[in-house]
This record gives structure tokens, sequence and C-alpha cells, in this order.
């Protein structure tokens, strides 16, 4: 006489976990977020922007806000390009560190004291600022090391957007541009967006 194993069964119950469990992953994947960013010029950012400015990184603190980590960064304004801002902004942003846990969003930049940038800022509801586009309206500042000279960086540079017109990611952007020139660009987006609205 055969001895009856009970293999089938086990096979059986294995494969009904795994299928509730894939089931369960699926059906949490809505929930998920992912950050996509459309491809902003200028022009977009200047009308978007309620100010525009070089500003120095003052200080950035991660905290929690409303069951979510957010980035609080002061900014001194150097120099403002666009709107009437005090003497120091306060940016939030989304994502940061508190203790032990990361909250990392893409798309949003990142500041650290001592940085020099220049940025399009919308009013947000904490009463500070954020940056319009996030890594899109974020330009660094740096010192060309051969000539000594100023250029900027546009964040989204190294950063793949949507491009609408052409249906496709692609990472582009102002990248090493003289600060004069990049002055005269934002100035003349800026006074293309006054006309408009006339």
């Amino acid at each position: 006489m055969r001895k009856l194993t009970n293999k089938p069964m086990k096979i059986q119950a294995k494969t009904k976990l795994q299928t509730i469990a894939m089931l369960l992953c699926f059906s949490l994947l809505p929930g998920l977020r992912a950050t996509t960013l459309a491809r902003l010029s200028l022009d977009q950012l200047a009308a978007a922007a309620d100010g525009v400015a070089r500003v120095r990184c003052a200080a950035a603190e991660s905290r929690w806000e409303n069951g979510a980590i957010w980035t609080v960064t002061t900014f001194d304004v150097i120099e403002t390009l666009k709107g009437s801002l005090p003497g120091q902004v306060v940016v939030h942003l989304p994502g940061g560190r508190v203790g032990h846990l990361t909250a990392a969003v893409d798309g949003a930049p990142k500041f650290r004291p001592g940085e020099q940038a220049v940025v399009f800022l919308e009013r947000a509801g904490t009463g500070g600022y954020s940056v319009a586009g996030w890594v899109e309206g974020t330009f660094r500042i740096v010192q060309d090391p051969i000539s000594r000279r100023e250029i900027v960086t546009q964040d989204s540079s190294g950063f793949a957007v949507f491009d609408q017109a052409t249906r496709t990611f692609r990472a582009e952007g102002i990248r090493k541009m003289p600060m004069e020139q990049f002055r005269a660009r934002v100035g003349a987006a800026i006074a293309r967006g006054r006309e408009k609205s006339r």
C-alpha cells in the first residue's frame, strides 16, 4: 500500500499565499507617487514666480509638518530681480532627514549653508515661499575655476524632465552660463511677462 502525502496541499497553500501577497502589492501601487516634472522655459518660470532673487543659504533644517518631513531653508536675499522681497526669505520644500528617517523627493532642490543660487519663488500657504518648478527654478552660482567669473547652472540640467514638445524625458537646461548673460536672459523673460499681462 502506498502512503499518501500532503505535498500537493502544501504547494497549493503556498501558491495561494503568494498570489494574495502579489495582489496586495499591486493594490498598493496606486498609492505610490512618482515625481514627473515638465520642462519650463525662463518665460514660464518668470510668469509663475512671485519673486526672483539671488540668494545665499543661511540655514536649512528638516522637520515634521502635518505628518510629512519638510525642509525649511532660510535665505539671505542678495539681489532681487523680480518682486518685492524682504532681506530674508523662508522656503519650504518636501523631503529631508529627521533623526533616522529620510524622505527623498525627486525634483525637490536641496541647499547647504553658504551656497548661492538664483531662485524663482512662489508664495506658499505656509506664509513662506516654495521654489517654482523645484529643480527647474533653481540656478546654482559658482565661480569658474579658470576664468574666475561667476557661472550659473540650472539644477534640472542633470535631471530628466518631460519635454511636452517631443514627448520624451531629457536632461537639459542652462549649464555654466556666465552670470551676466543669465541675468540679462532672466530680465528679458520678466519684461516679456509684464508685457503680456498688460
